[in-house]
């Protein structure tokens, strides 16, 4: 299919959200492809998108096709959460809604470390999870998934970051997320994984050999 495209000739994605921190990882992780990116921001008439709440699948695919559907666009949405062992795998695809949608990021993470008080420190792994869907019109949803491991520290660190990111542990030397510098972050992140894995059909149904930024047709885009 030919994708609208911008002055410059690029092709435009749209990114399903407004969260302004989600838009900054996935410019920077996408920086390299001759995409215009835009957002939900850019297109203020587009309602809140539907998540059916049951999987990070079905969340995913519902955000990307409504907001197709709506604006036209080849569209790109993720669904993430964390997983924690010890609470049997949630908050999971709920992690946004873990205690209602009037709850702050703070309040969410003081809920989890009330939950995990007794639990030792070998019983505390966990991981983040995303789910990526892309709806390219005229196509077929497509997923792809990224899940970065780890576990849960026993107090919030760190300023960077968003989410349950001040108590995801997933860097060797013991850092938290939000304790990661952006580039390290989107080097190691279940989105940026997730991203990746969709890089090359994104590549393919929207780019076609014009692959990254400034590249001449058929250079590797990696």
């Amino acid at each position: 299919m030919t994708a609208p495209r911008d002055p410059r000739g690029r092709p435009r994605l749209l990114l399903a959200t407004r969260n302004p921190d989600k838009i900054r990882e996935i410019r920077a992780i996408y920086a390299h492809l001759a995409l215009d990116i835009v957002t939900l921001r850019d297109h203020p008439g587009v309602g809140e998108l539907p998540e059916p709440g049951g999987t990070y699948a079905e969340n995913a695919v519902s955000k990307a096709a409504a907001a197709s559907a709506a604006t036209g666009l080849p569209a790109i949405a993720d669904d993430s959460g964390i997983e924690i062992d010890a609470l049997g795998g949630a908050p999971g695809p709920r992690s946004r809604r873990f205690l209602g949608d009037e709850a702050t990021d703070a309040d969410r993470n003081r809920h989890v470390l009330d939950l995990l008080r007794d639990v030792p420190d070998d019983r505390r792994t966990a991981r983040y999870r995303a789910a990526i869907a892309v709806v390219v019109p005229g196509r077929e949803p497509r997923l792809f998934e990224g899940v970065c491991p780890g576990r849960v520290a026993r107090a919030p660190r760190g300023t960077g970051g968003f989410g349950y990111d001040p108590l995801f542990v997933a860097a060797p030397d013991g850092r938290t997320m939000a304790e990661l510098s952006f580039d390290e972050k989107n080097r190691i992140s279940h989105r940026a994984r997730g991203l990746r894995a969709a890089e090359p059909y994104l590549v393919s149904e929207l780019l076609g050999d014009r692959g990254e930024e400034g590249s001449a047709p058929g250079a590797n885009t990696g």
